[in-house]
């Protein structure tokens, strides 16, 4: 209870001295567009519109674990049965991490896979559009390169409880607008 009077009472002092503030708002910016920067420069690397997924779903066990943080890259390599892939469905918000089961090359260059969790019974047609057989490479959104086990549960915490994500991101914003240089 005292942290937070002293805390509210350094907000206090600040609301005095706006030219302070002013730059403490200014910092925070600058964090934020530094890690839009980061973001961009990584898509603009891996050349993958998401070269950051966290495992939402059991689906992959045991090799990959729900909240498992995948690094994807979307080179023009030939995809192969057996590499681990993100690919998002028409009409579906969340992507999917599965293993390519098969791949059929056509010689007009076109690609046509088939997926299926470690985990399922059965490949993913199930998942797939109505009427749809294979995925192409237009929905592939990337190739899993690596790993770092169990890092992402923070994300599957912060989407369960949506209330965590406003307290934990106003927490934050409020240190780093108060903070001393």
């Amino acid at each position: 209870m005292e942290s937070m009077q002293q805390y509210l009472g350094e907000l206090k002092d600040l609301a005095k001295r706006p030219r302070t503030f002013l730059t403490q708002v200014l910092n925070l910016g600058c964090i934020v567009f530094s890690a839009l920067m980061l973001w961009k420069g990584l898509m603009v690397t891996t050349q993958s519109e998401s070269p950051v997924v966290v495992v939402l779903s059991g689906s992959m066990e045991p090799g990959l674990q729900r909240g498992d943080i995948l690094f994807l890259t979307l080179y023009e390599n030939a995809m192969k049965p057996g590499d681990v892939i993100v690919f998002q469905i028409e009409g579906r918000d969340i992507p999917i991490v599965h293993r390519l089961l098969t791949v059929h090359e056509k010689h007009d260059g076109t690609v046509s896979m088939l997926t299926k969790g470690d985990n399922n019974q059965v490949d993913d047609r199930g998942l797939y559009a109505h009427r749809q057989l294979f995925i192409s490479r237009k929905e592939v959104m990337g190739r899993a390169q690596a790993y770092l086990p169990y890092v992402g549960m923070v994300t599957i915490w912060l989407n369960d409880y949506p209330w965590l994500k406003y307290v934990l991101i106003g927490s934050m914003g409020f240190f780093v607008i108060i903070g001393r240089e």
